[in-house]
């Protein structure tokens, strides 16, 4: 060990050539680590120009690449949702088979097919009356798993950054893979979910005829009709419900509990599905112990960004570095 330390200390050509020469196979995975990093270093030392050249098309590339996506969103929303859905769905797959993730593999592969099954049902005109309470249904099932995989993950990873794992002799490596893992299974399909269930929603409303993306409702909205689903609402707002409760927005239209929920927070809508008007989400969940669901769908919408795009943009940079000679 002492002599990859002296390596590592050594600059030039020389110590290049020492690491070069250096026998891996005697060394231990903590040793293997430390030659590959001082190989880096002694690779990359005196590049400190083409570094900075390297940041500076970085920071100006992603600057522009904001600016053109969030023009392309206000413009033209549907095709840049439908591109960033299709960009999520199939990115991390790439990746899976490169990496041999055979078991994410299996889960996407379930989970795209109920999906399919359930996209095909939304999209089907004319529209049986059970589909709107299906989607939701299986929506908000992947949507209450992703959340409670998340927050698994999440305190895995903050009881091993605090030691605990040794508690149940746990290695620190293996306790912080189990946290990341539960923690990038349930971000990425919790953002997934809400994108396909935005444009079931969307389709679906459509089909019924009370809602409209762009223009007027081709159907009028009577006060015993639910817009989402088009069914019929036997229970009084002021009513307390067996099965299920009727709940009045802001705007007077009143919808089944189940229905605007799965509109307002699987569906990432947050206006009303008849009149267009702004939803209160904060009314609508007093409940302390919902409104947590409100925060993890923004923080999933802003993670979209990241899972579609950011992948994307590295590689234009990766190519605009490969264009200019910068390694």
């Amino acid at each position: 060990m002492a002599a990859v330390v002296e390596v590592e200390v050594g600059g030039g050509a020389a110590g290049e050539r020492e690491l070069d020469e250096v026998d891996m196979s005697d060394l231990s995975p903590e040793e293997q680590w430390r030659v590959e990093h001082a190989r880096m270093h002694a690779k990359h030392r005196g590049h400190e120009a083409m570094h900075a050249e390297m940041v500076l098309i970085l920071i100006a590339t992603l600057v522009v690449a904001q600016l053109l996506l969030v023009q392309w969103k206000q413009r033209h929303p549907r095709s840049y949702n439908m591109v960033t859905l299709f960009q999520m769905w199939v990115v991390p797959l790439y990746f899976t088979v490169k990496l041999h993730w055979w078991r994410f593999l299996l889960i996407w592969i379930l989970f795209s097919a109920v999906t399919a099954f359930v996209t095909f049902r939304a999209t089907r005109k004319p529209l049986v009356q059970t589909t709107p309470r299906l989607v939701y249904k299986w929506f908000l099932l992947i949507y209450k798993i992703s959340y409670a995989t998340g927050i698994v993950g999440y305190m895995a990873v903050m009881f091993t950054l605090f030691g605990l794992n040794l508690l149940f002799k746990i290695k620190p490596e293996d306790a912080m893979d189990f946290g990341i893992s539960l923690l990038f299974y349930g971000l990425y399909y919790g953002v997934l979910e809400r994108d396909f269930a935005e444009m079931c929603a969307d389709y679906m409303a459509s089909t019924i005829g009370f809602y409209s993306e762009s223009g007027m409702p081709t159907k009028h909205l009577s006060d015993s009709v639910c817009a989402v689903c088009g069914q019929q609402i036997f229970v009084d707002v002021s009513e307390e419900g067996i099965i299920e409760n009727t709940y009045r927005l802001s705007c007077n239209h009143v919808f089944h509990e189940f229905c605007i929920r799965g509109w307002c927070i699987v569906g990432k809508k947050q206006t009303c599905p008849y009149c267009k008007e702004k939803v209160d989400l904060k009314r609508m969940f007093s409940n302390p112990w919902e409104r947590p669901h409100v925060m993890y769908g923004q923080l999933l919408d802003w993670l979209r960004y990241l899972v579609a795009w950011q992948p994307v943009i590295i590689g234009l940079v990766q190519g605009i570095n490969y264009i200019l000679g910068l390694e």
